[in-house]
């Protein structure tokens, strides 16, 4: 966690004005996603240029131009969102493991930008989970979800996608877009302070009509292996 150190350091003047403004948004009654969403995105990206973090974005083009869609990328700890965050033009919101949602900042983004808490050891709750990303789908909210349901700790290797975290997509009706995620691991996980790049691959997305007939497990390998394809056409693993 050496470069979480390095951000905080070279922002020190301004974490009180970013830490009170994250938990403003996130108490606001009268909830403005576009403000908040833009907030946020503006913190990570001061935060990412402190800690000598570069972020480099393919297939922007293909980011649906409706809202209502929901990401799929690959998991590789917890730099994944702030790529996100920093890349997408697009408000969205996420969903998180209940055993991440305390850190320190992240828990002030999460209640930002809306974004869901999961009890994975709790199935009624996440199944409730489910059924409420699919109703905001539904209306038109954007959502990012780890199909690997855990970071895979292998670089940028890939873990089994879980069949059902594709349920609130199957429910809503709604695009699925793969996203790769290159080298999100080295940030926080590497004892250095080095500048590193991490790349976002936004894939084409997956219309409803063309995994209407499958089942979750297998749109889960459809999407692993156009991320895994994507990760080795853009050098992730050389």
């Amino acid at each position: 966690m050496m470069r979480i150190v390095l951000m905080v350091l070279r922002l020190i003047i301004r974490v009180p004005y970013y830490m009170a403004g994250i938990w403003w948004y996130g108490q606001k009654k009268d909830f403005d996603l576009e403000k908040s969403y833009a907030f946020v995105k503006k913190v990570t990206k001061a935060a990412n240029r402190a800690g000598r973090v570069r972020i480099e974005s393919h297939g922007l083009e293909n980011i649906p131009k409706e809202d209502g869609f929901i990401f799929f990328p690959n998991h590789q700890g917890l730099f994944d969102v702030l790529v996100f965050l920093e890349s997408c033009p697009v408000p969205f919101a996420f969903v998180i493991k209940k055993e991440a949602s305390n850190v320190i900042l992240l828990k002030q983004v999460i209640a930002a930008l809306r974004s869901i808490v999961i009890d994975r050891e709790d199935i009624r709750q996440s199944l409730e989970v489910i059924n409420q990303v699919t109703e905001e789908v539904k209306k038109g909210r954007n959502f990012l979800i780890f199909a690997e349901g855990t970071r895979s700790k292998m670089g940028n290797r890939l873990l089994p996608f879980k069949g059902g975290t594709f349920k609130s997509a199957v429910k809503a009706q709604c695009p699925i877009v793969p996203c790769a995620l290159i080298n999100s691991f080295k940030p926080f996980d590497e004892k250095s302070i080095a500048p590193v790049t991490v790349k976002l691959v936004y894939l084409p997305p997956i219309s409803y009509m063309e995994y209407a007939s499958m089942k979750t497990p297998q749109i889960a390998d459809l999407v692993k292996k156009r991320i895994e394809a994507a990760i080795e056409e853009y050098g992730g693993l050389e």
